[in-house]
């Protein structure tokens, strides 16, 4: 496991998003801080919104105090079976937390994975990044490995192609293979743009499918690999940039 560190997936940003980030004032109250002149660049006041700095290299205070960025952590974990993705459990189960160093524990995760479900989650304190990563518009693939009780016809994939409605959703797959297929179980690989939610369950059930092993195994180009089951490694600055399309 590698050390968690900060990395700027963008070179310069606006002044008063830094200043948010940083955790000096909400957006618009620090749009109004540097209107009065409170912020200084590289020693020279700015009271121009939109002005970009780059928190590697601008010096950057407020009322003559610098400015320091918060360090922002990505983490990329295989989640095992049975683990479920939040911070805390009212009935006791393991929480992907448990799985962290303790000083991580503040993490979220980028989307989620059902309890039974296991594999590739990222885990950050990253809203922009958690944000392009989920929000449908961004169209970030995820793909997933599918086993199946019982033997899958191939007519079964032009189905989750083309999609199920459920509770007034449509349910779909972008692209959908048969990996192997047998009279006890077959394995499909899909892959979705959306993830709502439990989608592939919900899908399965509405095909007559039972679901017998559900594992996410890539996000956009970061692939699950050989990291070991409850392990965790850090994201590299290629990494976050390729997932942003950057």
């Amino acid at each position: 496991m590698s050390k968690a560190y900060s990395t700027p997936y963008s070179a310069t940003m606006r002044l008063q998003k830094y200043l948010a980030e940083a955790g000096i004032a909400s957006r618009r109250a620090s749009e109004q801080i540097i209107v009065e002149g409170r912020v200084t660049v590289n020693g020279t006041v700015v009271r121009e919104l939109g002005t970009k700095v780059d928190p590697r290299q601008d010096r950057v205070t407020v009322d003559g105090t610098p400015v320091k960025a918060k360090r922002k952590i990505y983490v990329a974990l295989n989640k095992p079976r049975g683990v479920v993705c939040s911070r805390n459990d009212p009935s006791g189960r393991q929480t992907i937390g448990e799985l962290l160093p303790a000083e991580w524990r503040h993490l979220y995760s980028v989307g989620r994975l059902d309890r039974d479900s296991e594999g590739l989650l990222f885990l950050t304190n990253d809203g922009e990044f958690s944000l392009r990563l989920t929000h449908p518009r961004y169209g970030v693939a995820k793909k997933y490995i599918v086993t199946l009780e019982g033997r899958v016809e191939p007519n079964v994939l032009d189905k989750l192609r083309v999609g199920v409605f459920d509770q007034g959703e449509r349910l779909k797959a972008q692209k959908a293979r048969m990996i192997s297929a047998s009279n006890k179980q077959s394995v499909l690989e899909l892959e979705l743009l959306e993830g709502k939610y439990r989608e592939i369950r919900r899908m399965c059930d509405l095909l007559g499918l039972k679901v017998l092993r559900l594992q996410r195994v890539q996000i956009g180009k970061i692939k699950l690999g050989e990291l070991k089951v409850g392990r965790w490694r850090t994201l590299t600055d290629g990494e976050i940039i390729s997932l942003l399309g950057q």
